[in-house]
Parts: C-alpha cells; structure tokens; sequence
C-alpha cells in the first residue's frame, strides 16, 4: 500500500515540476489556468473514483480495481511520453485522465485494505502509508526536474519515469493482500444504508464537507511554489527543488501524525493543522526570498501532510469496518470535487500578470473555513458518541 501510494498520489505531488515545464517550455500558448487543469483532474480522480471502488473493494473485487489500476497508469505515461510540444489536448487525455484514472482506482483499496489486517493501530498505519505519497512527491519532483530539464528531454525524461512507476508498481502488486474472511464473517454490506449513513450523520457530512474545503486550497503551494520561486528571482536550480521541500515536511508529518494521535486525538489534529495551514497559505503573499520558501515549504508540508494522513481516519470514525470502503470512497470522491475546482480558480486569481496575493488570500480563507467546519464536527460528534462507543475508540487512537 505504501508503495502504491509512494507512485499515486507522490506522483501528484510532483506536478509541480509539470506545471512549471509546461507554462515555460512545453506549452506556452496555454495559460497557467488551463495548465492546471492537468493536476487538478488528476487529483479529482484519485479520490473522486473511490465512489466506485470503495463498493467494489467491500464486495471483494480487489485485485480487479488495484491491478487494472496499476497497468493503466503505467500504460498512460507511456503514451505521455509521444505527445509532441504544444499538444494540450493529448496531454490531457493522457496524463490528465488517463494516470489520473489509474491512480484512483487504486488509492482507496490500498487504504482500505489496512482494515482488514489492522484494528488497534488502523490510524498508525494509514498515517505511515500515506507517508509513502510525500516520499514519492520528493523522488519524483527530483528524478523529473533532472529528466525534463536535463539532457534527456520530455519524450525521453517521461518514458524513464514511466518504467520507474511501472516496476514499483509490479512490486507493489505482487506484495499486497487483502483479508476479506476476516470482515465478510460477520457482516454484509447495504451500500445504499452505508452511503446514506454519509450524510444522514451530523459528523460525516461535516467531515465530508470540511475536507472538501480543505483540498479547494491543499494544492496551490503544490502546484505554484515552484513557478512562484522561479518568477520571484530565486535561482533555477533552488526553484526546482522547492516542491521537494513541501514534500520532505509533508513525509516526516505523514508519518508522525498516527503516533501523535495517542496524545492529541484525531479531530483536534485535524482542527490545528487546517488552522496553521491556512495562515502559511496566506503568508505565500510574502515569499520572496529562499529562506521565505524554505520556512514556508517546510512548516506547510509538515501541517498538511498530518492533515491529509488523519482524512481516512476521519471519514471511519463512525462507520463499521465492514462499511469502511464505502465510507471512504464517498467521502474522497466528494472531496475530490474541491481538488478538481482548486488549482484552476487559483490560476484564474493569478492571471497572466502573476498577481500572488489573490490565490493566497483565497485559499488562506477557504481552508479556515475547512477549520471551522472541523470543530463542528469535534461538537456534533462528541454530543453524538454515547451512540457510537466503537467511535470513541477510534478518537482514543
């Protein structure tokens, strides 16, 4: 599962380094709006697709989804790899939707599958296995910024990508197991009463809903710090790596946020780290120096990684384990709608004029609002806990 994640959503993490090649090189008659639509459909996918493969995984079609989803991804890089400059449309097709499409047909399962080895410490090891998505934003922003602006080029930098993912993906395969004896003998899933359950429970919906806002203004600092550091003076070889050093933070909280939970509890890590978030995002205003970028990448990357890594836990607070891929898939798809929206409403804010202080402010006050939203959800779920003692404990962890 870390190793699906590390080529799923690490390689979202990394369009960064697309983003900025494309705007300068690669795409130039293209805003960086349009551009951004690329990330931001990928995104959409990897969690919007859990809508149908978080049923899929809880009737036990598995390997189905997680091999299909792997063979597509590796399939579409590869076809990345012949579009030739100037060609936005096949850019799209291929990288926009067809890696995104690949990419969410597995990131629900490898999540989801934890439940069915681990109950006690699920909120551990789904926070260390997301921890596998920002390690691979650092491998891949790397490997690709030397690749694309390098001697090697796009059709050749991208076709070496390609067979990287391809071989971590074919490990990953090979590795993962799921356990469905271990759930399916005492009980069945009602996907309908599971998805109702979304959004008929106060805490869900409000979970739902404050992640939505959340993931609107996750991905400007993903998507824009490297072009922000490039059009702000700082050195090429600096700007390159100033999406390693988001995701460097984002690994280390990834991967410190299940641990944490033992001390802290779940909904009040969620509460902080959208509030701390959004006044970072707000402070992109001030960028303009290296130690500016180096102090913002690092403290947002740490922030919002032990927020991302608490979304599955926090979206199986009240579910059955039973129900848990249902409760996961509608909770990303839905949320997938504010990655979808996100990174293009912020290029439109920027304009071609690179106006800065526009995006900043609007995904600053859109996370906040995401924050208000979570401590809702810390009210309404504590007035609602006596109904759900099997919650608690996950508040506990």
């Amino acid at each position: 599962s870390f190793l699906a994640q590390f080529c799923g959503y690490g390689y979202t993490n990394a369009f960064g380094v697309y983003q900025a090649f494309y705007t300068e090189n690669y795409l130039t008659s293209e805003s960086a709006s349009t551009i951004s639509w690329i990330g931001s459909i990928i995104s959409f996918f990897v969690t919007g697709l859990g809508l149908i493969c978080g049923p899929l995984f809880d009737r036990g079609y598995f390997y189905h989804v997680f091999i299909g989803g792997a063979i597509l991804q590796s399939f579409s890089l590869f076809m990345l790899s012949m579009v030739k400059p100037g060609n936005y449309y096949q850019v799209l097709l291929a990288q926009g939707f067809g890696v995104g499409i690949g990419q969410g047909l597995m990131y629900v399962p490898s999540f989801a599958v934890l439940s069915h080895h681990f109950d006690r410490r699920r909120t551990t090891m789904m926070s260390i296995v997301a921890s596998g998505a920002s390690l691979g934003g650092i491998a891949h922003t790397i490997m690709l910024n030397k690749l694309l602006n390098g001697p090697f080029g796009f059709e050749a930098g991208v076709r070496i990508s390609a067979g990287f993912v391809s071989m971590v993906l074919f490990l990953s395969c090979l590795l993962v197991r799921p356990r469905y004896e271990t759930v399916q003998k005492t009980s069945s899933v009602n996907l309908w009463k599971a998805t109702k359950k979304c959004f008929t429970e106060v805490p869900s919906l409000l979970t739902i809903l404050g992640f939505t806002f959340f993931q609107t203004a996750y991905l400007y600092p993903m998507f824009y710090l490297q072009t922000d550091s490039l059009r702000h003076g700082l050195s090429t070889s600096f700007s390159f790596y100033s999406p390693v050093i988001v995701n460097a933070g984002s690994f280390i909280g990834r991967f410190v946020a299940g641990p944490v939970t033992h001390f802290i509890g779940i909904i009040d890590i969620t509460i902080a780290t959208s509030v701390v978030c959004a006044l970072l995002i707000i402070g992109m205003v001030w960028l303009g120096t290296a130690a500016s970028v180096v102090l913002l990448g690092v403290l947002y990357g740490l922030f919002s990684g032990m927020n991302i890594a608490m979304m599955p836990s926090m979206f199986g607070l009240t579910a059955d384990p039973a129900e848990l891929g249902v409760r996961l898939g509608v909770g990303f798809a839905i949320t997938g709608v504010g990655a979808l929206v996100g990174p293009p409403i912020c290029g439109a804010l920027l304009t071609s004029r690179y106006i800065w202080w526009a995006p900043a402010l609007f995904s600053g006050a859109i996370t906040l609002t995401g924050g208000l939203l979570f401590i809702a959800t810390r009210i309404a779920f504590f007035r609602t806990a006596p109904k759900a003692e099997h919650a608690g404990k996950g508040v506990a962890e």
